[in-house]
């Protein structure tokens, strides 16, 4: 009930201001010199559009002749030709302000000053809240800081704060109104927007440090992450005087949320951090798991991204390779051992024909040569002497499938050129004594 009331005082008290700066605004706005001054400040506007028309494509081209340039000035430039116009408007708008100030008396400037002061306010307030990455946040932000700005220059910014103040409630102990939810959004975004700031300009550096493993950039990156964006939230709710230990009461809700709803995303979040600790798959490497080949492109909190010889981008949940057989290519070295079989007829020297393949061999190009083919007989099969050829390649992302047909084309071009054949299964068929060979003739 006592909450009730307040509100009421409170918002009478707004309504009471809004509708003292409305009157006086209309009865300022009768003078005709109030009238001039919207007038000159349309005119500024208009004046503002046909100069942004005029510069915005020769700054364009200009901007595309300086594709040297590193890319956050390219970016910078980006936001500038985007907000052109309301460059252009700030400026006009105060230099007619500024010029009136000193020709004429203040009271013939009061509105443009206004609406110079508000421009500005809101040219800053989008150049500034573009560090924030999330854009329904980012309009939040944008459009109350502005709204707050708009209130302090119009001097109903008391009257609003009461108004924000009187409509609460309570959790447990603590007391949270309008007003603080407010100052934590906006906070919260602010610092958050400087913790990704900050955790990008590290992690650039962190990965430019070729003394670090992949892994372990990885794993550091995350880290500085997570520090940053939880020191940033807790800073956001201390500095508006929340009270910490009133969040207590959400613990036991979440920890039930973590053992049922969110068990399989937690058991992703630890297997990712195991990962990272124990270097057992880095970016980069080329792994097998199940039917999927491909190499590692990024290490994410909840899965693997792996990229496939033909594009395919498969996202593995990092529970599964935790649990999972993995084939690892690349491990511990970057060198793979590959093997193909294939068979030559009986009447060819085995001895040629071990020195023919591994010859074959070393004429492909990503064959290594250091590490040398060989050619072993495994079996006398029904048709033809079996051989295995095994030889090293050390660019496993290059493909496999192509490596070893390029392989069995030199061999094919080895046995044609010295005459080895490459058999085929064939039948005999004998006529036993006393049998006859029937044949049918055409049905009447």
């Amino acid at each position: 009930m006592e909450n009730d009331v307040l509100i009421t005082e409170a918002l009478t008290d707004f309504a009471l201001g809004s509708f003292t700066w409305l009157q006086g605004f209309a009865d300022n706005l009768i003078r005709p010199w109030n009238a001039y001054q919207l007038g000159i400040a349309v005119g500024v506007f208009i004046a503002a559009h046909l100069l942004a028309a005029v510069f915005k494509p020769r700054m364009h081209k200009w901007m595309r002749s300086r594709s040297g340039w590193p890319k956050w000035r390219m970016r910078v430039l980006i936001v500038l030709h985007r907000r052109l116009r309301m460059i252009i408007f700030v400026v006009l708008i105060w230099t007619v302000v500024l010029i009136m100030r000193e020709v004429t008396w203040p009271s013939r400037s009061y509105l443009l000053g206004i609406i110079a002061n508000l421009s500005v306010a809101w040219m800053s307030i989008v150049l500034a809240t573009r560090l924030i990455s999330n854009a329904l946040v980012r309009g939040f932000v944008r459009y109350g800081v502005w709204i707050w700005v708009a209130l302090s220059i119009t001097g109903l910014s008391d009257e609003a704060q009461s108004l924000a103040e009187s409509i609460a409630f309570s959790l447990g102990e603590s007391r949270f109104s309008l007003w603080i939810v407010i100052q934590a959004i906006v906070l919260l975004a602010a610092l958050l927007a400087i913790a990704r700031l900050i955790s990008s300009s590290t992690a650039t550096t962190i990965r430019k440090n070729k003394d670090i493993s992949p892994s372990m950039q990885v794993l550091a990156i995350k880290l500085l992450q997570i520090a940053l964006y939880g020191a940033a939230f807790f800073m956001a709710l201390r500095i508006v005087g929340v009270d910490l230990t009133g969040l207590a009461v959400l613990s036991g809700a979440i920890g039930i949320g973590i053992g049922f709803g969110l068990q399989k995303v937690v058991s992703n979040l630890v297997s990712g951090l195991i990962i990272l600790l124990d270097k057992s798959i880095k970016p980069g490497d080329v792994i097998s798991l199940g039917d999927t080949f491909g190499w590692i492109n990024s290490l994410g909190a909840r899965y693997v991204s792996v990229v496939t010889r033909d594009g395919r981008e498969y996202l593995i949940p990092n529970e599964d390779l935790i649990t999972g057989q993995v084939v690892n290519w690349s491990h511990s070295n970057e060198f793979v051992r590959l093997d193909i079989y294939f068979g030559t007829a009986y009447q060819d020297d085995p001895h040629q024909v071990r020195d023919l393949a591994i010859a074959a061999a070393k004429s492909v190009d990503r064959v290594l040569s250091f590490k040398p083919p060989v050619c072993h007989i495994v079996g006398f099969g029904d048709s033809s002497v079996d051989y295995i050829l095994r030889f090293w390649i050390r660019d496993p992302t290059g493909g496999l499938t192509n490596i070893r047909g390029n392989v069995y084309l030199a061999l094919w071009d080895a046995f044609q050129e010295h005459g080895i054949s490459i058999p085929f299964p064939q039948r005999e068929v004998k006529m036993l004594e006393g049998s006859t060979l029937a044949t049918n003739g055409p049905a009447d």
